[in-house]
């Protein structure tokens, strides 16, 4: 019981977001806001220790979600974002009590009740789909993600790929490489949208990269796999660490700063990522099975 994500605590790491909800698939329409605000959701409800009571519902007052989100006075894009999270529809893999793997699809809120009016007390009441709790209840991976990081980042894609590292994190291993097809889905890429090697880098990799390692306490770093130099990228190589020292200090500073030209700073201030040797012969190993994996593939192929 005690390794149940829903036994955790929320502390300075974070709350404890369940793996199954960082590991959805057809969250595409959510926007930068919507990932930041449904966290917000997440954490109240589980902080609230009521995820597994059969009829429990939350209530949030609009100022408190305001507080990370905006100083717009308005309550209008709050209520935007959360009628796009009530809206969209989630696949969400998960294992059963019987052991045997399934795959959810529901709504990540069954119900939004807000005040019609923008007063200082005015709040949104909210219920998460029964089905969704069962699964949160059994659930016992999670990443701790805290909540402020993900409102720094205007990338849909840098929240994805930073939750997909917090979950990671406390792995005995560095390093994992993803199908694209899968990699895309986690991330949240709209299906049929860049394609191409070169653009899914430029509109994807490269922002997400670049607010991931400048905003959170996590580094990352991406590499393209492909069979060979002119060859399609078919799965990505991603492998992650801790910051410490300078490099913690100055994601923090960052955050703590305007979000106006924030953008132009990261991209003045990046530099080459430098892995930690025992990271990096982790993800050179790592490579070199992959190669030899595609060179015996090959081989077969040929055979036949």
């Amino acid at each position: 019981m005690a390794s149940l994500t829903i036994r955790q605590q929320t502390n300075y790491n974070g709350f404890p977001k369940a793996a199954e909800l960082i590991e959805i698939e057809g969250a595409h329409a959510l926007e930068a806001s919507d990932r930041a605000l449904m966290n917000t959701l997440l954490q109240h409800a589980h902080d609230s220790g009521r995820l597994t009571e059969p009829d429990a519902e939350w209530e949030i007052s609009f100022a408190h979600l305001r507080q990370s989100q905006s100083r717009h006075g308005s309550n209008d894009r709050i209520k935007q974002s959360i009628r796009r999270i009530r809206r969209v529809e989630v696949k969400i893999a998960y294992t059963s009590a019987s052991g045997e793997a399934r795959v959810l699809e529901s709504n990540l809120l069954n119900f939004t009740d807000t005040s019609e009016e923008d007063t200082p007390t005015a709040t949104v009441q909210f219920g998460i789909p029964k089905r969704l709790r069962m699964i949160l209840a059994r659930s016992n991976r999670w990443g701790r993600i805290r909540c402020e990081i993900a409102y720094a980042m205007s990338s849909k894609y840098a929240i994805a790929l930073y939750e997909m590292i917090c979950l990671r994190a406390n792995l005995d291993r560095c390093a994992e490489t993803i199908e694209m097809e899968k990699f895309r889905e986690l991330l949240g890429v709209p299906p049929g949208a860049y394609d191409r090697t070169d653009n899914f880098m430029r509109f994807v990799i490269k922002p997400a990269d670049l607010e991931v390692n400048g905003l959170s306490d996590v580094g990352v770093r991406i590499e393209m796999v492909r069979k060979h130099p002119r060859a399609a990228a078919h799965a990505v190589m991603i492998c992650w660490w801790r910051k410490t020292g300078e490099e913690f200090a100055a994601a923090s500073h960052e955050r703590n700063r305007s979000k106006v030209s924030r953008t132009a700073r990261l991209r003045g201030h990046a530099e080459t990522v430098a892995i930690a040797p025992e990271c990096q012969a982790m993800v050179d190993a790592e490579l070199e099975n992959l190669l030899a994996k595609v060179r015996a593939e090959e081989k077969e192929r040929a055979i036949v």
